[in-house]
């Protein structure tokens, strides 16, 4: 795809532009123009010298708070009983990078978006964090474009799936599991620690090392320093588990 072509859908013989994705979305837009916005990566703006669109960042920006307002809502009405606690677990499962790249690949955003030649050809459609920047600047376009009642039926229909099977999501809390395990097993603690992090304010990506008597385990990223420490404690449980497996 060139820098001036539309996304690959949208050169489907049927001509159906974004009426497919506003489907699957529910809402359809009233300005185009935020939705355009929002599928437009900072590569193809890089490859369409004088163009007059931005990139999606701004919407991005805008959505990853728009999404933590209208989850927490759905949340919080669908578990009365839960604990601050439980309901800000289940939230990070929900709107993690992971969380958020699963739902963009499940409604095929992938081919709406706009990206440069390079990182097309690097496999940019599948990126978790590509994608998951995608979908949270659609929901900022769908703030700016129906208000925070279009955000919380778009959010409410593309979340189904993961607020229903969030009680089972939020069971996999790696660092309490390990701390039990690397007890059992090694009579030590984990020891974590934030070996980097890059990326603007707004969309920090933190690395994270874990260490179990004196020995690496894991080292994992994640969009939060918490994150990243779950990602890391997830990697130590397989090699921590393994290894009693072969020991026995």
């Amino acid at each position: 795809m060139s820098s001036k072509d539309p996304p690959k859908n949208r050169d489907s013989k049927d001509g159906e532009g974004y009426a497919a994705l506003e489907a699957r979305l529910g809402h359809a837009f009233a300005d185009h123009a935020l939705c355009e916005a929002a599928l437009t990566h900072k590569s193809w703006l890089n490859e369409a010298p004088g163009t007059s669109r931005t990139d999606n960042e701004r919407l991005e920006f805008l959505g990853d708070a728009v999404l933590a307002l209208v989850v927490s809502d759905l949340l919080m009405k669908r578990f009365p009983d839960r604990s601050e606690g439980e309901l800000s677990k289940a939230r990070a499962v929900v709107v993690s990078e992971a969380g958020l790249a699963r739902t963009a690949q499940a409604i095929g955003l992938g081919p709406w978006i706009f990206l440069g030649r390079g990182e097309d050809a690097a496999g940019g459609r599948g990126k978790a964090s590509i994608l998951s920047d995608a979908l949270e600047a659609i929901m900022g376009a769908v703030y700016l474009d129906g208000g925070l009642e279009a955000a919380r039926r778009v959010a409410e229909q593309l979340f189904s799936g993961a607020l229903h099977d969030v009680e089972t999501q939020t069971r996999n809390d790696y660092k309490s599991r390990l701390q039990e395990r690397s007890q059992v097993l090694l009579q030590a603690t984990p020891q974590y620690r934030v070996v980097g992090q890059e990326g603007p304010d707004h969309d920090k990506r933190f690395s994270v090392t874990i260490s179990l008597g004196g020995r690496e385990y894991g080292r994992a990223v994640g969009r939060s320093k918490k994150e990243a420490e779950q990602n890391a404690a997830a990697q130590a449980l397989v090699i921590l588990e393994g290894g009693a497996e072969r020991a026995r």
